[in-house]
């Protein structure tokens, strides 16, 4: 009989973690996958995910909605409420022998809560990592749940067995989110992304770029609007061609949003065009090519120093987190901002870095997830 992986993919940013496992599990023939699409993956303004997933040719067992409106620690911690609840009935029907989420998202919290309480072994992949915000709180809080741990680092690895997990189920895999770059022709032609749409005017890939991508920072959301308008108008004042990609559904993402619309109605750019979401390949295409990366995601700390681009990270929605040299740091300071993205074009692609692994961790996670035995009872091992 075949193990059950019921994988949960909640956003566009869990897909492109994770697809690589998902391949991985569908081609095994000791595993069967039980795919469940949730949250902003399935809503239209964060991109509508569901659409690429399924266009893989993936198809879910389950689409769960569980978003309240509002964007605000309220509705963040009613959402991952209303999770559990709807992720439990989906776990009963289903009956997976393994459970396995990613990260450190309120929709990954809901999972782990919900698979742990039906007595379904939990795989958990990026644990240990120390990442700012109420992020890293989930992430750890979510680790003392699970049963498997695949770490994308060695320093993460030593960190949940520092926790008390067993080390024999603490297994060094890297991030999957790796594997895609190594499986994609990362060349970019210049109307290629054309048929993703968003708003603004057209860029020229053939001709030099920046991408934007800048999320809400959970423990700051009252300052998100304050925070992009800085962002803004940096990029606005060095007027390079921009491609900004739209902020995720986190807490304070509203503000963000408001902010952008705002500057989009009043300055009217001629250089930036704003997207929703992409494949998880052309977005490595995108980013793979440009002269800088600039905002506060995770991927200008994992795919870009795979890649050697060079990148601004923004804030603190990254403290802590390891990083190779590819990346330089900044406040929220329009002109600390600019002075960054200028030293960073002018010093243009950085070395590979392997600190997140080698792009095989796909098929390291799917082989632990075949084999290995799991006792549901948890201890500490000190």
């Amino acid at each position: 009989m075949k193990r059950k992986i019921c994988v949960v993919v909640t956003s566009r940013a869990s897909y492109a973690r994770v697809k690589s496992v998902l391949r991985e599990v569908a081609n095994h023939p000791g595993l069967e996958l039980q795919l469940v699409v949730s949250a902003s993956a399935l809503l239209d303004r964060f991109g509508n995910a569901i659409q690429v997933i399924e266009n893989d040719g993936f198809h879910p067992v389950a689409r769960v909605y569980i978003i309240i409106e509002g964007e605000n620690p309220t509705t963040m911690a009613k959402s991952t409420g209303l999770a559990i609840v709807e992720l439990a009935t989906v776990f009963e029907n289903i009956k997976p022998d393994i459970v396995l989420t990613v990260a450190d998202r309120f929709e990954t919290m809901a999972t782990a809560i919900a698979a742990s309480y039906m007595n379904i072994p939990l795989a958990h992949i990026q644990g240990g990592e120390k990442s700012g915000s109420i992020d890293e709180s989930v992430r750890h809080a979510v680790t003392k749940l699970a049963h498997l741990h695949f770490a994308a680092t060695e320093e993460s690895r030593e960190r949940i067995i520092r926790m008390g997990e067993n080390p024999a189920h603490v297994f060094l895999t890297g991030c999957p989110s790796l594997d895609i770059l190594c499986g994609t022709d990362l060349s970019l032609e210049s109307d290629i992304l054309k048929k993703y749409g968003g708003v603004g005017p057209l860029l020229d890939f053939s001709k030099p770029y920046i991408v934007i991508m800048q999320h809400p920072v959970t423990t700051e959301y009252l300052s998100g609007r304050a925070q992009v308008k800085e962002t803004l108008q940096a990029v606005y004042e060095l007027d390079y061609q921009t491609a900004w990609l739209w902020p995720n559904v986190d807490a304070g993402s509203d503000e963000v949003s408001k902010g952008i619309r705002a500057f989009r109605e009043n300055k009217n750019p001629s250089q930036i065009h704003f997207f929703k979401n992409f494949p998880p390949e052309s977005y490595a295409r995108l980013i793979n090519n440009a002269l800088c990366l600039a905002g506060n995601s995770s991927s200008g700390i994992r795919e870009a120093s795979f890649l050697g681009v060079p990148v601004v990270n923004i804030g603190t929605r990254q403290y802590g987190r390891e990083r190779a040299e590819n990346v330089i740091d900044v406040g929220y300071d329009a002109n600390e901002i600019k002075k960054a993205i200028r030293k960073q074009i002018e010093h243009g692609k950085y070395p590979q870095s392997n600190l997140y692994g080698d792009g095989k961790a796909g098929k390291r996670i799917v082989a632990f997830l075949a084999d290995s035995k799991i006792n549901i009872q948890k201890k500490l091992a000190y």
